[in-house]
């Protein structure tokens, strides 16, 4: 065939196969590809397909417009985070502020744009190669049988979805087939595990009842009537593995990010008769207010609370009534997936999973008689969209001050003070109020005014510093500390103005995540690395005189259990019985105000599910790797 060696005939196919070739990037960074064989079979079958339906590239070609954009940010994942692209990751790019990319890009920014044109310039010219060329053209009777092939396979893949397939050892899927395939996605209660990870049958019961009942009564009716699909006849065809390849997995992967964003939409609809039945058993004549402060980007060990020589914390030092925790940890270093679990009962392990079927403790707190607030300084992507936005929405008063830039003075938590006074301010007899902070968030010398630019050097002042350099490591870490005693502070104003109140008061913070910073000679910084530094978080209460007169066992309990192994699945039940608002289906086994409180495993984001307290955290950058065996990841 030497007509294929023709320039253009060999440009076009040349770039097709690099494209085809990314999947196996990680062996160029020393990494594993998880069977490259069915990759390999799965791409061919692609690449035949898309030839056969459009006849010639240049009238596909269009399509592939997206993979090579995106191919910079797939090898940089697969480089420095040992994965591809996922919903999650497109999640982040999507939410993300232009200014905020910009920040975190630096100086980068500049090789990047470069890079991307360069992209473009290729992408055009393999174009305008497949346009010139006809010899790569398919012709004759085989494309069409190829075509009824497809047509053929797409039908009978159709008709299995949506009647069942009968029960056959598949040996391409992951999985065996089962009897009945719902299109529903399926819950964490279908999988047998409750709103707090734990094996439940009752959960399996209630997704039944709930969610899939319907749907799976009407399904085997239809079953019965037209017939299952033999098992013989069923297409080996599964999304997740068709997402592992490029450039076709893409569109896969871009499916499910906008499957992800029309569930959390639907997400309040659905939502909208759930209910905790809590009620508060005591103290419900007296004024009170509570405000949870939700950290971001800050590490358990920059707190002078917990032993950091630099003084960062000055101010919360000198409260008396302040509980500091000592062993906290976040499952997911990402603030898109963490909060959810922070603010709800959902689990670590489902953190991956859009949405929730149940609500937030704002809900809980509205059940009981309070006026709910969300007073946020970070960006709203949307109204429902984001897996954080659908939850601040069930409060009365939704606030997001930052319209998206973090370079002004909206980027210093200082906004959030005076809406937070005039919460205060509610005639309201009792009051929740959570402040959603941007605390270290990048670019930590954009987080603080300069009179906490305590040390130096630090990039207090630089625009665009350049972030991702090492040089920079002792600036970096310096800005860092800055923003951490901006953190105490802006917690101490807090706690100034609920003693200022004179009613009964307490304040819980935690942190979203922690970050790395070229620690030792780790030469990575930033989170979403799977180190011991992301997932080990600060977390705190304050209470008010009049809260340790009211409850003085809860007090009792708080300090007893200041250094319990928790981790942010216990917020959610801290916070309720801080206000001792009970619920039929409560967690007092998870509460650190409790005498009931109990260790549980504790499941971070690292190489699977690991067991956080059966790990080895390995080098200087204290990567964290499970000594057993990982709990595999389920994803939608």
């Amino acid at each position: 065939m030497p007509h294929l060696l023709r320039r253009n005939n060999f440009f076009v196919l040349i770039t097709y196969l690099i494209l085809s070739l990314v999947p196996f990037s990680p062996w160029i960074f020393g990494q594993v590809v998880s069977r490259p064989w069915r990759i390999v079979a799965t791409e061919f079958i692609a690449w035949v397909a898309a030839w056969a339906l459009f006849k010639r590239p240049a009238w596909f070609h269009w399509l592939l417009l997206p993979a090579f954009i995106v191919l910079p940010v797939e090898l940089y994942l697969r480089k420095f985070y040992g994965q591809g692209i996922s919903t999650h990751h497109l999640g982040i790019i999507i939410e993300t502020s232009p200014a905020e990319a910009l920040e975190f890009l630096g100086n980068k920014f500049w090789l990047l744009a470069f890079l991307l044109v360069c992209i473009i310039v290729w992408w055009a010219l393999s174009w305008f190669a497949a346009a010139r060329t006809r010899d790569l053209d398919w012709h004759g009777r085989s494309r069409w049988g190829i075509c009824l092939l497809l047509a053929a396979a797409l039908g009978l893949w159709l008709y299995g979805q949506q009647y069942g397939v009968k029960e056959f050892a598949n040996p391409f899927a992951d999985t065996p087939l089962a009897s009945i395939k719902s299109s529903a996605p399926p819950s964490q209660s279908t999988l047998g595990i409750d709103n707090l990870g734990h094996p439940s049958g009752s959960g399996l019961l209630h997704s039944t009842l709930t969610s899939g009942h319907s749907t799976s009564v009407v399904m085997a009716a239809a079953a019965a009537r037209f017939g299952q699909l033999p098992g013989w006849l069923s297409v080996p065809f599964a999304a997740e593995s068709f997402g592992g390849t490029w450039p076709f997995g893409l569109a896969v992967r871009g499916f499910d990010f906008w499957k992800e964003h029309r569930y959390l939409k639907d997400l309040q609809q659905k939502n909208q008769h759930f209910a905790f039945g809590a009620h508060q058993v005591s103290h419900q004549d007296t004024a009170q207010i509570v405000v949870m402060v939700i950290g971001e980007s800050s590490r358990y060990d920059r707190w002078s609370l917990n032993g950091y020589a630099r003084e960062t914390n000055p101010l919360l030092k000198q409260e008396p009534n302040l509980v500091s925790f000592s062993d906290v940890l976040t499952g997911v270093a990402a603030t898109r997936l963490s909060v959810p679990v922070m603010i709800s009962r959902k689990s670590v392990t489902q953190s991956l999973r859009a949405g929730f079927n149940e609500k937030s403790f704002i809900t809980a707190y509205k059940e009981a008689g309070f006026k709910t607030y969300w007073i946020s300084n970070q960006m709203s992507f949307g109204k429902f969209d984001t897996p954080i936005s659908v939850f601040a929405n069930e409060a009365d008063v939704t606030q997001f001050l930052n319209l998206g830039g973090f370079t002004d003075i909206s980027s210093f938590d200082q906004a959030l003070l005076p809406p937070l006074e005039a919460a205060m301010r509610d005639p309201n007899l009792k009051k929740l109020i959570v402040l959603h902070t941007l605390g270290s968030h990048w670019n930590y010398s954009h987080r603080y005014p300069q009179q906490f630019d305590q040390w130096k050097p630090s990039l207090f002042g630089i625009i665009n510093p350049a972030y991702t350099k090492l040089a920079n490591k002792a600036a970096l870490n310096n800005s860092y500390d800055g923003s951490v005693l901006y953190t105490d502070w802006f917690l101490a104003q807090v706690i100034k103005s609920l003693k200022a109140s004179n009613q009964l008061t307490a304040m819980m913070y935690f942190s979203d995540h922690g970050e790395i910073l070229y620690d030792g000679n780790c030469k990575i910084a930033f989170h979403g690395h799977n180190t011991q530094f992301e997932f080990h978080i600060p977390g705190l209460m304050w209470y008010s005189d009049a809260y340790q007169h009211a409850y003085p066992d809860k007090v009792k309990q708080l300090i007893r259990h200041k250094r319990a192994r928790i981790n942010t699945e216990n917020v959610f039940h801290s916070l309720l019985d801080l206000s001792d608002i009970r619920y039929p289906d409560e967690h007092l086994e998870r509460s650190v105000l409790s005498s009931k409180l109990r260790p549980q495993k504790r499941y971070v984001d690292s190489y699977g599910w690991s067991d956080y307290d059966n790990s080895t955290f390995k080098g200087d950058c204290r990567e964290v790797k499970d000594n057993g065996k990982s709990l595999v990841q389920v994803k939608d």
